[in-house]
């Protein structure tokens, strides 16, 4: 049974980062990043991978890892401002199992810690998409994690 969820968490990962890209999404969610960075006066950062972050508060709890079981609440939404999940009570998941853009952002925040991910679409679900998220579609959150479980 261990073996089988390693496997279902490993496909998905590898399901939601199409490689098939060609270099022009690469691009396009770069200039899109770039431009929603101005237009919003934000103060980003860009790490290694390509996800962009803004730290509003650092929080002063634990750091989680990657493979931390955390609680966080957010609002995710494209650039264009158009919400597609909110739970603003917070929600529990494991950070191996999610985005590498989650994966990778929510492990900058300490616990109370908040801020925003721009998250191109080769760290989120890739040029194939899921639903109601359009194959290389850039994702924002506004997060704040309340805490490691």
């Amino acid at each position: 049974m261990r073996f089988l969820y390693k496997f279902l968490v490993l496909f998905t990962l590898i399901a939601c980062n199409d490689s098939n890209d060609d270099g022009n999404t690469e691009v396009q969610n770069e200039q899109e990043i770039k431009a929603y960075i101005a237009e919003n006066n934000l103060d980003a950062k860009k790490s290694e991978s390509g996800l962009y972050y803004v730290i509003k508060k650092p929080g002063t709890g634990e750091q989680p890892t990657s493979t931390s079981n955390v609680k966080v609440a957010y609002k995710g939404y494209f650039t264009d401002g158009k919400v597609f999940d909110e739970n603003k009570a917070g929600v529990s998941f494991n950070l191996n199992g999610v985005i590498p853009g989650w994966t990778e952002g929510i492990q900058l925040f300490k616990e109370g810690g908040e801020g925003i991910l721009l998250i191109p679409s080769s760290l989120g679900y890739g040029n194939r998409g899921t639903r109601g998220i359009p194959g290389g579609t850039v994702l924002v959150f506004d997060v704040n994690l309340l805490k490691i479980n």
